[in-house]
């Protein structure tokens, strides 16, 4: 239950930051609007129960900034290189994994975290808007 939680939400745009914190307002969180240029933006993350990050800039957020126990949700996605690679690039989130899985309670990984649920809602919507658009006294509008 997030009832009663401390939600910091770092990135306010309109596909990620701005409907989540209505979501979780909304379930009675306590919620913290945040953007990658917020002063002390690490002593407000500190403080978070709850972190979703989703601001485009390549682990951004360091494991020190997590409070211990945190669940981490890390929504960003960047290609970085990683001579390592056979590619020699990498996919990875806003949050520096490596130092965030130390301190965090639950954290989503990227990639394989958010993204296949991100994927599997956008296939859900098409399906319905296709079965809205040819079969339109059968579905309803919720």
């Amino acid at each position: 239950s997030v009832i009663g939680k401390r939600v910091v939400i770092v990135g306010q745009s309109m596909i990620v930051g701005s409907p989540i914190a209505y979501l979780l307002q909304n379930l009675d969180a306590t919620v913290t609007s945040c953007n990658a240029m917020t002063q002390n933006l690490s002593s407000l993350t500190r403080q978070a129960d709850i972190l979703v990050i989703s601001v485009g800039n390549p682990l951004f957020i360091r494991g020190d900034w997590i409070k211990p126990g945190a669940l981490v949700i890390d929504v960003g996605t960047s290609v970085v290189s990683d001579e390592s690679m056979k590619s020699g690039r990498r996919l990875v989130g806003d949050v520096n994994f490596q130092e965030a899985v130390k301190v965090a309670g639950h954290i989503t990984p990227v990639p394989g975290g958010v993204g296949p649920m991100t994927t599997a809602m956008l296939l859900q919507n098409v399906f319905t808007a296709w079965k809205r658009i040819n079969f339109p006294s059968r579905i309803p509008y919720v």
